[in-house]
């Protein structure tokens, strides 16, 4: 587990900033209380998810829809869950 530089948790939040509010406010609590101990598995699996038009990504936040393909893997899985559990 490698500690996040401040340049990588500022580009991290910087992604995380999407055109549907929904999605920024998700994503803005599960960085402010997670940030601190993600770790590389965990950045790789929200980057993933950053990469997803903003209604797919808010269906995966409100558990509409499940991972599949690519992203149906343990990281993204957990890192669903515990955004979902805030």
């Amino acid at each position: 587990m490698s500690q996040l530089s401040d340049m990588d948790r500022t580009r991290l939040r910087w992604r995380a900033r999407r055109g549907l509010l929904e999605n920024d406010l998700m994503l803005t609590k599960y960085l402010d209380t997670y940030e601190s101990a993600l770790t590389d598995v965990d950045v790789s699996a929200l980057t993933q998810l950053f990469e997803l038009g903003d209604n797919e990504l808010l269906d995966l936040l409100l558990a509409r829809i499940e991972p599949v393909g690519v992203l149906d893997r343990p990281a993204v899985h957990a890192v669903l869950a515990n955004i979902r559990a805030l």
